[in-house]
């Protein structure tokens, strides 16, 4: 009997789906930072709607700039915790491809995890754009892959409660 891959494209066991999940958001995310910065300077900010805009704006920390100020070292240890986060995502895939929402989960955030890691690597710091605002309200700037990180860790809430009550 041959030993079934992790990586199978049979059974309801196969990691290929969520990695494939994984890999559309990190396309839509470097494509779309790609994108703002041919066409923004950084800085620049236009109006989308009167509680959106488009604005590039770099991020040298986490999430809400948290360390942005800092000397340096915290590009180097985001993108080591962002490698260790993906690594252990694929484990969590490998070992339980067969649960659809966790895996979901886990995928969106697999996507923005490298999503991210990549700038870090390629630029030092985040490539932010969508900008939300209402009232006196005004959120961090962000991008496509802090969005899926966002959607999968709520999944990943969901999923959690839905078998809690089981």
């Amino acid at each position: 009997m041959a030993k079934k891959s992790g990586f199978s494209t049979s059974g309801g066991n196969s990691l290929m789906p969520w990695m494939g999940i994984a890999t559309i958001v990190l396309l839509l995310d470097q494509l779309s930072k790609i994108t703002i910065t041919r066409l923004f300077s950084y800085g620049e900010s236009v109006a989308v709607t009167s509680f959106f805009n488009l604005v590039l704006v770099y991020n040298k920390g986490a999430a809400f700039s948290f360390l942005a100020n800092q000397g340096g070292w915290q590009r180097w240890f985001f993108t080591a915790l962002g490698i260790g986060a993906a690594l252990f995502i694929v484990h969590l895939l490998r070992r339980h491809a067969g649960q659809r929402m966790f895996c979901w989960a886990l995928a969106l955030i697999l996507g923005g995890a490298i999503g991210n890691v990549i700038d870090r690597i390629a630029y030092g710091h985040v490539i932010d754009f969508l900008d939300f605002h209402v009232g006196g309200w005004h959120w961090p700037a962000f991008n496509v892959a802090d969005s899926a990180i966002c959607i999968g860790a709520v999944l990943f809430v969901l999923d959690e409660l839905r078998r809690v009550k089981k």
